[in-house]
């Protein structure tokens, strides 16, 4: 039985995350005049003279995170890439290199590791990262896998949390929601083969918010279109835990106060449908539901003409001076935003 000398105990789940986060790294101190950013953001920054290293590590564990009753094992080798790039592309950087670090079970054989490996190696390809180091170690409980990625950003596009501004707008890319009701999809078909073996899953239909749950992929390309459009977001942040939590990630970060539209938050058609089926609130599943890996950024007004003609960009807000973040909603009432994604410490 673990003993602290600490008499006090207080459950993790208090905290949560974040707070868990928060709490641990109070009292942790920068050393080196090279650490530009620490712990706080998607990544970790490192003066390089010419540019900044971005460094984000990222763990996937059975049970939390997947489920492999439905999870394919390459499915699950080439998300937990993906997961982590994302860190890197939410700085507005490029990544380039990935560390692997794998705790298995002895219940899995050769070969299903080599299924890991086949779609992590598949996401290097796709992303043009290179695979270079890592650790292998034995679980006792179940499969555990834990990515480091290293990118490059450009010093004078580098895209903190912190940087949002008074009359800034907000865009997201892409649409969310789908990563959550593919999963709803995934475990409802789950318990229906729980019942009854014999039955077959009815996933027809439903490949998009599948493949956003199984296989997301990181927005690399809103890093080059941003580019292209010669558009520096002023802010950045990917969008793991559901659009409502990131918000307030920025809104905190920046000391600002953002606001967004519910009618202008990006859902796909197909989610709505979906919703009814499930009784759920298309815009509470695109607030909270998180796992979109949409990147979510501000822009100067300025550069509103850049980008607003693009269809893999919707402004859904704006900033201003003040704090938290609110939603308005179709009847115009004003509501605030609390963080209600995924608890990983739940």
């Amino acid at each position: 039985m673990f003993e602290s000398k600490n008499t006090q105990r207080t459950p993790i789940s208090d905290l949560g995350e974040f707070g868990l986060i928060n709490h641990l790294t109070t009292a942790t101190k920068i050393k080196h005049d090279k650490t530009a950013l620490g712990i706080g953001d998607d990544a970790a920054l490192i003066d390089m003279g010419d540019h900044y290293q971005a460094i984000s590590t990222d763990m996937l564990v059975e049970g939390v995170h997947f489920d492999l009753s439905y999870m394919p094992l390459k499915h699950l080798g080439y998300k937990s890439v993906v997961v982590n790039l994302s860190d890197i592309y939410a700085m507005n950087g490029v990544a380039e290199h990935i560390t692997v670090s794998l705790a298995v079970s002895n219940r899995f054989p050769v070969e299903a590791l080599e299924d890991i490996y086949e779609g992590i190696h598949l996401a290097c390809e796709r992303y043009n990262v290179d695979l270079v180091g890592g650790d292998t170690t034995s679980s006792r409980s179940g499969l555990v896998l834990s990515i480091t990625a290293v990118g490059r950003v450009e010093k004078d596009k580098a895209a903190k949390r912190a940087g949002a501004g008074d009359n800034d707008l907000i865009v997201v890319s892409g649409d969310l929601g789908g990563a959550y009701m593919g999963l709803q999809i995934l475990e409802r078909e789950k318990q229906v083969y729980l019942d009854n073996p014999e039955m077959q899953p009815e996933l027809s239909g439903h490949e998009y918010i599948l493949e956003r749950q199984l296989k997301p992929e990181a927005r690399k390309d809103i890093v080059e279109l941003l580019q292209a459009l010669e558009v520096v977001p002023t802010s950045m942040i990917d969008i793991s835990d559901g659009l409502s939590s990131e918000l307030l990630h920025v809104a905190d970060a920046s000391k600002v106060q953002v606001n967004v539209y519910e009618n202008k938050i990006p859902i796909d058609p197909s989610i709505y449908t979906i919703c009814e089926e499930f009784n759920l609130n298309t815009t509470t599943v695109a607030l909270n539901g998180g796992e979109d890996y949409e990147l979510l950024f501000t822009i100067p007004i300025a550069d509103h003409d850049k980008i607003k003609a693009n269809p893999n960009l919707t402004v859904i807000g704006y900033v201003k001076e003040g704090t938290g973040a609110n939603l308005i909603t179709r009847d115009e009432k004003v509501i605030a935003l609390k963080a209600q994604g995924f608890n990983h410490m739940e």
